[in-house]
């Protein structure tokens, strides 16, 4: 039965939207798109603060960056913001050329002052996904020498060591390159925030589309943006937080939404075939994993690890909950990334986890938080996590919430066991690599908070090996290096790497054009038409 969410669009939209008008069992008005999907993990959107999969997704709608990935060639690189670039013999000086056109919402012409202000601002904040542009040596302290606007259309930026150009470019493609325009910005800025305070909920971009609203866990509402050199064919789109997956349902077969996100397997087979409805799918480079918290003094034993790594039925997870949204995947490298591992060295032996408990001392077992989000089908995953581990002893206290509160909970080091998806940034090994096993720094006030410090996990070996394989310049070289990470770090990690997403859309007969790609940010609407 639809929750009062579910009521969303008539009873708040209707108010900020006087021209939206919905009624039970109506069809959607012309002009304007209406997604349903899970909307709770969205913490800012500010584009280099946001760090969540729709927070992303939304970027890759309303901003621009200097370059970008196209789905139909994720691995290939093309100019967005850039007509084109140009290295230095020793590839540590990058010259970009703007295109001539786009404009910002705002209706001004993006110049090379605001990418040049963008990046500048990614390094200055220093928030969440700062580090995929931090890692060139860039700082506060040069990053005004080392990345220059030295006229209207070009922008120079100077690693601080040989850099090759393909992993640069990669990084920059990542929703954190996404270029603001610095007049609107720094015109709503408080103090020293860089106007991250207006832009967590606001938008200053050159994309297809403009945030006109955001209403926590209830909707986001985004205009077509004017200016745009890539203007989008719908006018309108609201997406609406639905977390309920039969309420999606419900809305999709009455005409209340256009796209359906977040429907599980059983729900998905009933419309195939139907020719109301298209189902459209694409394997993403996105994990769902345990992250096991090493400053527990159980979880930081290595054959505590193990055990748990053991004790996970995995196919039968994928096969009775998740058969059409996710694939059983273990390794930190995606399907679909090169040098991907995709054999499955870990499967259901309870016997051989409880052994291995009982080497660490645990024979009896003990009591661990399990943070995780509370929609379908992480809920549903929790459960049947939770009476595999009680089968070995190891007793978890549920705590379901909302995605935000899991995560910032776990970038904060205070979960115990979190259950989370983390998506890749852009089309190259590092982008896992340097997440899952790479911790520089495991202080408190790190520099680069990957997803091992989450974990709060010294790794000084592995971070240089993963170093190692981002300086490698021999192709197969580098591969075989990653492959070998991956299975040392599937042996030892703090990480229960568990399932692969593949995402699925439903849709109403008649809506066509949604570009789902690899990356959440490279989700588009643009080219989306409602017959």
């Amino acid at each position: 039965m639809p929750t009062r969410r579910s009521l969303l669009l008539t009873t708040a939209a209707a108010t900020a939207l006087p021209l939206v008008a919905f009624r039970a069992a109506a069809q959607t008005p012309p002009g304007v798109l209406v997604f349903a999907k899970q909307i709770d993990d969205i913490i800012s959107l500010d584009p280099h603060e946001a760090f969540e999969y729709t927070a992303s997704e939304l970027a890759g709608n309303v901003y621009q960056k200097l370059v970008t990935t196209p789905n139909s060639n994720p691995s290939s690189i093309v100019g967005e913001l850039a007509e084109r670039w140009e290295v230095s013999e020793d590839n540590t000086v990058f010259t970009f050329t703007l295109r001539q056109g786009p404009k910002f919402a705002s209706g001004q012409p993006v110049t090379a002052e605001d990418v040049a202000f963008s990046l500048t601002r990614v390094v200055a904040m220093n928030k969440s996904p700062a580090f995929i542009i931090n890692q060139f040596g860039f700082t506060r302290e040069n990053v005004a020498e080392r990345i220059r606007a030295t006229d209207a259309r070009t922008v120079v930026l100077r690693t601080a060591a040989p850099t090759a150009p393909s992993f640069l470019l990669y990084c920059l493609s990542a929703a954190v390159g996404s270029v603001v325009e610095k007049a609107a910005v720094m015109a709503r800025a408080q103090g020293d925030d860089w106007g991250n305070g207006w832009l967590k909920q606001n938008s200053a971009g050159s994309g297809s589309y403009a945030i006109r609203q955001w209403k926590a866990s209830e909707s986001v509402l985004l205009d077509a943006n004017p200016h745009s050199n890539v203007a989008p064919k719908i006018r309108r789109v609201i997406i609406r937080h639905l977390p309920d997956p039969s309420a999606q349902l419900l809305g999709l077969q009455r005409g209340d939404i256009d796209i359906a996100r977040n429907l599980v397997a059983d729900q998905i087979q009933q419309l195939q075939g139907d020719g109301k409805y298209t189902v459209q799918s694409a394997r993403k480079a996105s994990l769902l994993y345990l992250s096991l918290n090493q400053k527990h003094p159980q979880l930081s034993r290595p054959e505590v690890r193990q055990a748990i790594k053991l004790a996970l039925d995995y196919d039968a997870i994928q096969k009775n909950i998740v058969p059409t949204t996710f694939a059983v995947h273990q390794a930190f490298l995606p399907e679909g990334l090169p040098g991907a591992v995709t054999e499955h060295p870990f499967s259901r032996k309870t016997a051989e986890a409880k052994a291995l408990l009982a080497k660490a001392g645990l024979a009896d077992g003990f009591e661990v938080s399990f943070d995780y989000g509370s929609a379908a089908p992480q809920s549903d995953i929790a459960q049947a996590i939770q009476a595999n581990l009680a089968e070995i002893g190891i007793r978890l206290r549920m705590l379901p919430g909302e995605q935000r509160a899991v995560i910032t909970k776990t970038r904060a080091r205070q979960h115990d066991i979190a259950m989370v998806r983390w998506g890749s940034d852009y089309f190259d090994p590092h982008s896992n690599a340097e997440a899952f096993s790479m911790n520089p720094d495991n202080g408190p006030e790190a520099r680069n908070k990957t997803l091992a410090w989450r974990a709060s996990w010294d790794i000084p070996e592995l971070t240089a090996r993963a170093e190692a394989a981002l300086k490698e310049t021999d192709a197969a070289r580098r591969s075989e290096m990653y492959v070998a990470l991956q299975k040392d770090h599937q042996q030892q990690s703090p990480f229960v790497i568990m399932l692969q997403e593949i995402e699925v859309a439903v849709a109403r007969a008649g809506v066509t054009g949604f570009d789902m790609g690899p990356m959440n940010d490279r989700h588009s609407y643009t080219n989306i038409t409602k017959a």
